[in-house]
């Protein structure tokens, strides 16, 4: 049975805000970016369990970005792939904690 994938609402606006930062900074890189998250869901969608788990005591796995400093975090169940957030690695990477999984 192949895994569905959800994005929190929180992670959506997260993934939109880093998005529409990158277009202004240089236009067309914010659809990098997009493809780049892409990419990235479709892999931990592919095979989640090649993404290490984060910490011993946090149910969530992690996916590094290629080219963009950022992390998607996940949890994974039998049915779905759950995305929590899509957060910056260098600033302040754990903010998201008290979501609910």
């Amino acid at each position: 049975m192949k895994r569905t994938l959800r994005v929190l609402s929180e992670a959506e606006a997260e993934l939109q805000s880093a998005a529409t930062w990158y277009q202004e900074k240089r236009p067309g890189l914010g659809i990098e970016f997009v493809a780049v998250l892409d990419r990235a869901f479709e892999s931990i969608l592919e095979n989640p369990e090649a993404c290490p788990v984060w910490r011993a005591d946090r149910p969530y796995r992690r996916r590094f970005l290629k080219r963009f400093p950022y992390v998607v975090f996940f949890g994974i169940d039998a049915a779905s792939v759950e995305i929590v957030p899509v957060a910056h690695a260098k600033r302040r990477p754990d903010f998201w904690l008290d979501r609910r999984h």
